[in-house]
């Protein structure tokens, strides 16, 4: 077999679509189509079923996706011992930040990430926990830092930060006096739509109180969430981190939450049907740094 065929099939049973493959492989589909065919050819097997939203994986795709996950695992191990010998690690890592934390650390992680690792390959993309959880299972990305994650056994978790969330009003509204939970409830929220992670927590916990939020407005982005509320459109319920580098700090006032308290849970997660390579152990270890210093001096 040959592995840029194995490549090839793991990539469009990963993604669920030929046409989702060629992009992000960078070859024309009916290439593509033309190797993962002549794959099932040598194997006598059909690996995958074609249907009008995309393809689904054959009982005999699937033993193979699982070997070939090992067999390029493996590839790719060899590429980096040998690397290693040489004297610096290569690779490509894919890593996946909350729009919240994306501005703040896409900069120093990349230069961070070239200082020790110029022969690696470093992707950044911003999106939602729910979305990155699962680009994780479906090998779109190796690492992502997720809010609140649901423990599970698709996924390893490695606890980073435990940030307090804040109440944020516009300046002109309020002082910075500690707000009960409870009280939380009587305001208007420009809050993401469900099922964000921030969104899920405010509601659990205001639920554990007998309580449900005033949603004013729905909106997925902090920069759009703290703009609609310096525009006097209603309240939020942020970390200080997404305050503090917002363009506008000024114009709010920061609240703590109290009688409970509101934390959100950071973590670092990557999929536990892949071991980690070790480019990707490295960048672990240098998010865990460059996380930690950044958000605790923010």
């Amino acid at each position: 077999m040959d592995l840029k065929q194995l490549e090839y099939f793991v990539r469009v049973a990963e993604l669920g679509s030929f046409t989702r493959a060629s992009i992000a492989l960078d070859i024309a589909q009916p290439a593509l189509s033309r190797q993962v065919r002549l794959l099932e050819v040598e194997l006598r097997q059909n690996l995958l079923v074609r249907n009008g939203r995309g393809v689904t994986v054959t009982e005999a795709g699937k033993v193979l996706l699982e070997h070939s996950r090992g067999v390029l695992h493996q590839i790719e191990r060899i590429r980096e011992e040998l690397s290693r010998v040489r004297g610096a690690p290569s690779g490509r890592v894919a890593v996946g930040l909350p729009p919240s934390l994306s501005r703040v650390l896409t900069v120093p992680i990349t230069r961070e990430f070239r200082a020790r690792m110029p022969d690696a390959t470093l992707s950044i993309t911003e999106g939602l926990s729910v979305t990155m959880r699962e680009s994780l299972m479906n090998g779109r990305l190796d690492i992502a830092l997720l809010y609140n994650a649901v423990p599970s056994t698709d996924i390893d978790l490695f606890p980073l930060l435990d940030e307090p969330l804040f109440f944020v009003q516009r300046a002109d509204q309020a002082a910075a006096d500690p707000i009960p939970l409870r009280e939380i409830a009587q305001h208007p929220l420009v809050i993401p739509s469900r099922p964000n992670a921030l969104r899920m927590l405010v509601e659990t916990e205001l639920a554990n109180l007998g309580c449900r939020p005033r949603i004013a407005l729905e909106i997925d982005g902090v920069a759009a969430i703290l703009g609609l509320v310096a525009d006097g459109m209603g309240s939020a319920v942020l970390s200080m981190n997404a305050v503090v580098t917002s363009a506008k700090a000024a114009q709010f006032v920061v609240r703590p939450i109290t009688e409970p308290g509101l934390h959100s849970k950071l973590s670092m997660a990557v999929s536990s049907r892949r071991p980690t390579t070790g480019t990707q152990q490295a960048m672990l270890e240098l998010l865990q740094e460059t996380t930690t210093k950044l958000i605790e001096h923010a």
